[in-house]
């Protein structure tokens, strides 16, 4: 997405809020801030962490009267999981999650996402590898974690490159266990993203075969329920608003960036310095590019047999999409 409409995003919710706070100004401030609300976040360790380091977002919708509560999920489908069965209205997730819930019936929203990050996931070998071109895959065997952005990302980079997906042989692995399994020398490469993926480089020596780049976007979503982003646009509004002013921060003081990554994270800094190098930076609203970005991935996995039936990704669209 380009600067000029990130721009335009972000000057169309803060004229929101400045007519929201407008209108408010002329009424009795017990009345203005309505009924008591809540937005409860499930939120993984990421950008969600450090807006909810800030405080700033409980600041921005306290006039709102609305208070905000944060729980910390392990991973995306768990998260929502969370928001199937009602326990909160809002989470960041990766690209395929999303998909598998909507097939599941999860009364999913998407509501924002991140600019495309393509070099932030990648086809890795041992130093000593002899596979130096995607060509060289042909016949070898391919870790990478079942039914995830870069499991969409293998098959893409596949048929770039006049090879079919039954040419390589797979092994269905997590990342701690892909990674073991990597050091052992019991696979010939590994598909897996950030910061798994940098932790690989700087720790292991693994030698990057392809990126994404200039084969699929690898984006990150902020989703909601239907219903609570139906009728909490302006809740939803200021929490994007909040979280691209997280992504410009980090975009201009990224060592400060990769320091409380690190921390929050576990990992090293000099580990975290190199994602946070190679990351792309913005918080952008959902079009209709990016939600048949997110279609051909679901046709993709039907394809492959992953997924139960067709998901129809624009049901889970906001209205009047651009």
């Amino acid at each position: 997405m380009s600067t000029i409409n990130r721009r335009s995003f972000l000057q169309r919710s803060l004229s929101a809020a400045a007519a929201a706070a407008l209108s408010t100004a002329a009424i009795p401030a017990a009345f203005a801030q309505g009924a008591p609300r809540t937005l409860r976040i499930g939120n993984q360790k990421g950008y969600l962490n450090l807006l909810k380091g800030r405080g700033t977002l409980e600041k921005r919708l306290a006039p709102l009267n609305v208070s905000v509560t944060w729980t910390e999920f392990s991973a995306g489908p768990v998260q929502l999981e969370a928001l199937n069965v009602g326990s909160i209205d809002l989470g960041d997730v990766g690209e395929a999650p999303p998909i598998f819930a909507q097939a599941a019936g999860a009364p999913l929203a998407y509501v924002a996402a991140t600019v495309a990050r393509p070099q932030s996931e990648a086809v890795l070998v041992p130093p000593n590898s002899s596979i130096r071109t995607v060509a060289d895959l042909k016949g070898k065997r391919i870790a990478l974690n079942k039914g995830s952005n870069v499991h969409y990302f293998l098959v893409k980079l596949l048929r770039k490159h006049g090879l079919q997906y039954s040419d390589v042989n797979l092994a269905f692995l997590a990342p701690a266990d892909a990674r073991a399994a990597f050091e052992r020398a019991s696979i010939d490469a590994w598909v897996i993203w950030d910061p798994f993926f940098a932790a690989a480089e700087k720790t292991l020596g693994a030698r990057v075969i392809a990126d994404a780049s200039g084969v699929v976007g690898n984006r990150a979503y902020y989703f909601s329920s239907q219903t609570y982003a139906a009728k909490n646009a302006d809740v939803i509004r200021i929490v994007i608003d909040e979280l691209e002013k997280v992504d410009q921060w980090g975009q201009q003081n990224k060592d400060q960036l990769a320091s409380e990554l690190a921390q929050l994270w576990g990992l090293p800094k000099p580990v975290v310095d190199t994602v946070v190098a190679r990351q792309q930076y913005g918080t952008v609203p959902i079009t209709r590019a990016i939600i048949a970005e997110q279609q051909q991935i679901a046709d993709t996995f039907l394809d492959l047999g992953l997924l139960p039936k067709h998901v129809d990704v624009l049901k889970a669209a906001p209205p009047n999409l651009a």
